[in-house]
């Protein structure tokens, strides 16, 4: 299938503390409007084959977190509350009144403090391969916080290695991982490494309680636990999903634009 590629708009919005968060815009003012965050270490770019997958009347705001991608910033505040911020300047700069707000691995967890922090403005929250790693996203312990720290702070690429290797299912092409590590290991600093930490101090059971859109993950099925599934089964839909590793919106585009366009229609 050949799917024209859209228009995009390359624009930005200003915040505190120097920073400059990029984004782009494609698709008519009037339709159905769908926010994506990019996961930690990627960037917006991600989603240009999903989006050039989705409705013609969709339209679709790619945003690049602070120091990921093209976005900029001085400040202090790595958490996931912050980055919600930064996506929230770029709803407010576009004037929007409602959206789905989706995003991939931390972005999942980014997408659920939107929703909290815009509930008239955020319809569904949706998590790309996230929310489910029962490591990494609910609240962890001070012990088990500085240990995952440490390791990226003493060795960051092993750590990044750990991460990609941590999203690949049996059988994920070793070329493939070796491009998603040499893409998130170049990650700016300090961001990175706060913005891990970040994800480990989140209060995700606190996010969610406070957090009341429905809330739909759609995870790799091979990377989905039947633990992850009794805890949170009756807060969010668990969706299992097979198209390929944790990097699935690169890897299946036009499947990742199916997903979230039957979102949007609900």
């Amino acid at each position: 299938m050949t799917t024209a590629s859209r228009s995009r708009k390359h624009l930005e919005v200003q915040r505190s503390d120097h920073t400059t968060i990029r984004y782009t815009a494609s698709g008519p003012a009037g339709g159905p409007t769908l926010a994506l965050i990019h996961g930690w270490a990627c960037n917006r770019g991600d989603y240009d084959a999903v989006t050039d997958h989705l409705p013609e009347d969709y339209r679709v705001l790619a945003i690049d977190l602070a120091e990921h991608g093209a976005s900029r910033s001085t400040r202090d505040i790595w958490t996931m509350e912050e980055f919600a911020r930064d996506v929230a300047a770029v709803l407010e700069a576009e004037s929007v009144d409602t959206c789905v707000v989706a995003g991939h691995s931390l972005g999942g967890a980014v997408a659920v403090e939107v929703g909290r922090l815009l509930p008239d403005t955020v319809s569904h929250v949706v998590a790309l391969d996230a929310l489910h790693y029962l490591s990494l996203f609910p609240a962890q312990s001070e012990e088990q916080t500085e240990a995952m720290v440490s390791m990226f702070r003493e060795d960051f690429p092993a750590g990044v290695r750990g991460l990609v290797e941590g999203g690949s299912p049996a059988g994920t092409d070793p070329a493939l991982k070796d491009t998603y590590f040499e893409k998130m290991v170049a990650v700016r600093q300090p961001a990175g490494l706060r913005s891990i930490e970040g994800l480990m101090r989140w209060d995700m059971d606190a996010a969610l309680r406070e957090t009341k859109q429905p809330i739909t993950v759609f995870a790799i099925r091979a990377l989905v636990t039947q633990e992850a599934i009794d805890r949170y089964g009756d807060r969010f839909d668990i969706v299992p999903i097979d198209l390929g590793s944790h990097h699935f919106p690169v890897e299946a585009p036009e499947g990742t634009a199916n997903l979230l366009a039957g979102v949007g229609t609900e």
